[in-house]
């Protein structure tokens, strides 16, 4: 292309700086002039001013302001780009307020502790009443059980085993193991033979001061009577009799009547003629100074009179 033709055959041919070189100064080209704008003669010129090209659609170049005015910013175009907070449901576009720390309005601690202590007063109460009434109910517990006690108490050996005379002024026989035992004096039930319930008999005599006691109630009227031991003994013994808290004129004889050898069949009946007094009497026999008292004893019985084995 010469200078003077319709510019290059393709934009990017025409060089607006050409009259900086050798070559386009060869050519024509000048330098850009206030009128215009600068390159090759008749050349396609495409410079423009700042702003003044526009993309997709014709843009007012922007007004010059008044002397002395203000300029009014224009807005720039929307943008494709929109904040979430401009959307349907997005972020929120003011700021939440956050809730308040350190020593402000906290739990309502008082109305916990009003609570905590209603409740420490309910239970102290519920405790009480508790108590109270366990405390009434071991009280009627203890009358209503009192019969209970009393017949475990007749059940082992009372503090004095108490009988009372038929109207013809007797005693069935009583088993010993029901006495009142002293000094020592135990159960057992090894030797058979003994006619109390369960063949349980008592022994251990041999200690000064053992024995059994026994209240006889009822007795009809002052005189003699008939005291009976049914017992197992392998040779002659003797204990005590006490009439009342005195000492019986003779010993009461336990002597071995069988002449058996061996307990089991040894077991006999024995008696002596003490005097009584009408109503209540104590009857203790035991060992004492001087008495032999290796005797297992089984039952006692007593009769208004004077009477032999055999009757």
């Amino acid at each position: 292309m010469t200078p003077g033709d319709n510019g290059a055959s393709t934009p990017e041919d025409d060089d607006p700086f050409g009259y900086l070189y050798a070559d386009g100064q060869a050519r024509g080209a000048q330098p850009p002039s206030g009128s215009g704008g600068y390159g090759y003669p008749n050349a396609v010129s495409r410079v423009r001013s700042v702003g003044e090209r526009t993309y997709g659609g014709q843009q007012q170049a922007p007004q010059a302001p008044p002397y002395g005015g203000q300029t009014i910013p224009q807005q720039p175009p929307s943008a494709a780009y929109q904040a979430p907070e401009t959307f349907p449901g997005g972020a929120p576009t003011t700021r939440q307020q956050m809730p308040p720390s350190g020593r402000g309005r906290g739990p309502n601690t008082k109305g916990l502790l009003i609570g905590a202590v209603a409740v420490v007063a309910a239970v102290v109460i519920g405790i009480s009443i508790a108590m109270m009434n366990g405390n009434s109910d071991d009280d009627k517990a203890g009358n209503d059980t009192s019969p209970s006690v009393s017949a475990s108490q007749s059940a082992s050996p009372s503090p004095s085993s108490t009988s009372s005379v038929s109207a013809s002024g007797d005693i069935a026989p009583v088993d010993a193991k029901t006495f009142h035992l002293d000094g020592g004096a135990s159960t057992a039930s090894d030797v058979k033979g003994a006619k109390s319930d369960g063949g349980i008999y008592v022994t251990n005599f041999s200690q000064t001061g053992a024995g059994v006691t026994w209240t006889v109630n009822g007795i009809p009227s002052d005189g003699l009577y008939t005291v009976y031991a049914h017992y197992s003994a392998v040779q002659d013994e003797s204990m005590t009799l006490s009439i009342n808290g005195k000492t019986f004129g003779s010993k009461f004889p336990l002597n071995n009547y069988t002449g058996q050898s061996d307990p089991t069949k040894a077991w006999t009946t024995s008696f002596t003629y003490p005097t009584l007094t009408k109503g209540s009497n104590v009857i203790s026999l035991s060992c004492q100074s001087g008495d032999s008292c290796d005797v297992l004893l089984d039952q006692m019985w007593l009769r208004q009179g004077k009477h032999t084995n055999k009757d």
